[in-house]
């Protein structure tokens, strides 16, 4: 598969310790929702036509995590369950990751994948390589 770039820049697909991933690079947006959205938006879409599954690591440094914005991003992980055997989601707290499983309990959004959560990008990346699921 030729090397391409998503809508925000990232190399599809990732090729790292002997290995294949995607990045998402959904941080930095601080508390624009509404871009926030609309790159996570055009990032599906291009998973979808990319139709190659690989593991995925999603950065969410620098992001202010609304509740609204946690159900549209646990939406858009249940769409694309079929492109993704692993996730690795970067740069959450602990109160996030609280609010993202209670969103997904009461919103009925069950992510069927294995799903990490990471401070390193590089311990993320490496768990999404290894054999070990």
């Amino acid at each position: 598969m030729a090397l391409q770039k998503s809508p925000g820049g990232s190399i599809f697909p990732y090729y790292y310790k002997s290995g294949e991933l995607f990045g998402l690079h959904l941080g930095s947006f601080f508390g624009n929702e509404t871009a926030l959205l609309e790159r996570m938006r055009a990032e599906e879409e291009f998973i979808r036509m990319m139709n190659h599954p690989l593991p995925l690591w999603i950065d969410l440094y620098e992001d202010r995590l609304t509740d609204g914005f946690l159900v549209e991003f646990l939406k858009s992980m249940v769409r694309l369950q079929s492109y993704i055997p692993r996730l690795a989601i970067v740069g959450c707290s602990r109160l996030d990751r609280w609010r993202m499983n209670r969103i997904a309990k009461k919103n009925g959004l069950r992510l069927e994948m294995p799903v990490r959560f990471f401070s390193d990008p590089e311990e993320a990346k490496t768990w999404l390589v290894s054999e070990r699921k």
